[in-house]
């Protein structure tokens, strides 16, 4: 039976200092998500970066507000990113389909099963789902924290097997981690309390930050779901995990 993976990539792995996609590390992902699907994997992809794509394609010379900007950025830019995974994912003969979700999906009801079977038919027929929350209609309390919240959400919805958060460190430390003295937390129990870890801080190009993705990895881990965080800025981080992964530096929170 297929390893069923969900791989959350965030803004911080996408984009470079100037804030720009960074096409070549995507690319990179691609080949890994392509190595995964080769070797049995069956992935889910969820990918922030639209917004970061849409700032770059289109000069305002007016104000708008954070709604406004997030609406018309995410409406430019998700129609960019999706058309960069298509080109990439082509060269390895690979069909991918895009899911644009809202957190009121994930109440109990015909739209939860709805998006189930939406993404199960692809996975059936050899699809690559690529998620993201639709930037253009969910604005204020009916937006999900941040893409962790949403990869969480869908790990637990499609019955992963792992979730892999992919950040711009290597996981979770005992101090802050430009301290040289702090270590790296290797394991995390399900009764391991870690919240005296964790700093607070947002990640520069995205809304998230280690908060939440350790509140993202307690949930699932609680749901029986394998919950990796990891640096994405490693070379073939992905291959290496399900190759090698007691040798390489991540966080990884055992299931109940």
């Amino acid at each position: 039976m297929k390893q069923r993976i969900v791989v959350k990539v965030g803004s911080n792995v996408l984009t470079r200092e100037d804030g720009k996609l960074d096409v070549t590390r995507m690319s990179a992902l691609v080949d890994q998500i392509a190595w995964l699907k080769r070797n049995g994997y069956e992935v889910i992809l969820v990918s922030s970066g639209a917004v970061a794509c849409g700032r770059r394609e289109l000069k305002v010379d007016h104000s708008l507000d954070s709604v406004e900007q997030r609406q018309l950025f995410s409406a430019l830019g998700q129609v960019k990113l999706i058309g960069l995974y298509y080109d990439l994912f082509r060269e390895f003969h690979i069909h991918v389909g895009q899911v644009l979700t809202m957190k009121e999906n994930f109440q109990p009801g015909e739209q939860y099963e709805n998006q189930r079977a939406c993404m199960t038919v692809m996975l059936e027929n050899g699809v690559l789902p690529i998620v993201n929350e639709n930037d253009t209609v969910s604005v204020t309390e009916l937006m999900f924290t941040d893409n962790d919240e949403l990869s969480g959400l869908i790990a637990q919805m499609m019955k992963a097997d792992t979730l892999i958060l992919l950040s711009n460190i290597d996981g979770i430390y005992d101090g802050h981690p430009d301290d040289a003295s702090s270590q790296l937390i290797r394991e995390v129990a399900p009764d391991r309390d870690l919240s005296e870890y964790i700093q607070p801080e947002k990640s520069a190009f995205g809304r998230g930050g280690m908060h939440s993705k350790y509140t993202t990895a307690q949930k699932v881990q609680q749901a029986g779901i394998r919950v990796i965080i990891a640096n994405g800025e490693r070379d073939n981080i992905l291959v290496d995990l399900a190759q090698n992964r007691n040798h390489i530096p991540h966080t990884e929170f055992i299931p109940c």
